[in-house]
């Protein structure tokens, strides 16, 4: 075939993906069925590229062919993945489904934390020793003194923007040693949640004692069930992560771990946004002046919220898969 055959038979899908390759959208937001078809011309565009050179046809049509072929492999391959769709699917169904999928786990990391955390209340409300055993005595005057006047004024803005982030920052490393210990065999992640656990529940108490309690328990009762919760599921991914090293039915421990990665991942992720949305109400609305009652109500609110969204959210989807 002359050169000019061959320009005249392969133009026509030539034009056709330098068309699509002009759209101000990136390709990866492109409906699939165009995404296919730019796919299936690239890959024609390639052969053609090939044939071009072994022909030895000139330069105006191998240039031609060599910068629309990079064009497309740029648009095909560096487009940026779909962020937003992913965290929308993670948030709508994904994160509860996978912590649903693993209600053994959660219940059991939920004990781990629970049950130290009322153990550590109690011993501390009626004994400051043995608060001083599990929280340093440099803290606990820290804490009495946070708590002794209340929030009934409420805070400087400019301080909650700077507390907002410490909380991410305090938080997230919370429930990352409680995830990340996992991979000692799910030890790692028990021993935290057990410690941490016990630890705010000897804060809590040790408050209480002081005389405070209501302070302090009007300031958690906003983002508490954000916040607590996240530091479980934290804790339940690495149970899992710990499981699947135990029990790799027939696998390695590295193929085991990579059959669980997709739910690990999904509860990590899902941990991670609700303390994010914990850290901005512990520190905007936690500390506020608002009145005690209208506090509980938006807690209790919150609780609930919490509590359905992890029952029932991504069910219907579902079913429907």
């Amino acid at each position: 075939m002359t050169e000019e055959a061959f320009v005249r038979a392969r133009a026509p899908e030539w034009d056709e993906l330098a068309m699509a390759l002009r759209g101000t959208r990136p390709l990866v937001r492109q409906p699939p069925e165009r995404m296919a078809r730019v796919i299936i011309l690239y890959r024609s565009l390639c052969a053609d590229l090939m044939r071009a050179e072994g022909a030895g046809f000139g330069r105006d049509v191998t240039g031609r062919l060599h910068e629309l072929a990079a064009n497309a492999h740029a648009a095909i391959y560096q487009a940026p993945p779909r962020r937003r769709a992913a965290l929308r699917s993670l948030l709508q169904g994904d994160f509860p489904r996978a912590l649903r999928l693993h209600a053994r786990l959660f219940a059991l990391s939920a004990a781990l934390f629970v049950l130290p955390g009322i153990i550590g209340f109690a011993g501390a409300s009626r004994s400051r020793s043995f608060a001083l055993r599990i929280v340093p005595e440099e803290t606990a005057a820290e804490m009495e003194q946070a708590y002794a006047e209340g929030f009934g004024k409420g805070r400087d803005e400019s301080v909650d923007s700077a507390m907002a982030g410490f909380y991410i920052n305090h938080n997230v490393g919370i429930a990352f040693r409680c995830f990340a210990s996992g991979v000692l065999f799910g030890l790692g992640s028990a021993f935290f949640l057990v410690f941490n656990g016990l630890q705010i529940g000897a804060v809590m108490g040790l408050v209480k004692a002081s005389g405070h309690g209501r302070n302090i328990f009007l300031f958690v009762v906003g983002h508490s069930s954000f916040e607590l919760t996240a530091i479980v599921v934290a804790g339940t991914a690495g149970l899992v992560m710990g499981r699947a090293l135990l029990v790799t039915d027939g696998l390695t421990r590295f193929g085991s771990l990579r059959r669980h990665t997709q739910s690990i991942v999904q509860l990590v992720g899902g941990a991670a946004f609700m303390l994010v949305v914990a850290a901005g109400i512990e520190g905007f609305w936690s500390p506020s002046g608002v009145r005690p009652l209208i506090k509980i109500l938006v807690g209790g609110g919150n609780a609930v919220l919490v509590a359905s969204y992890l029952a029932f959210a991504g069910r219907d989807r579902r079913r429907a898969a």
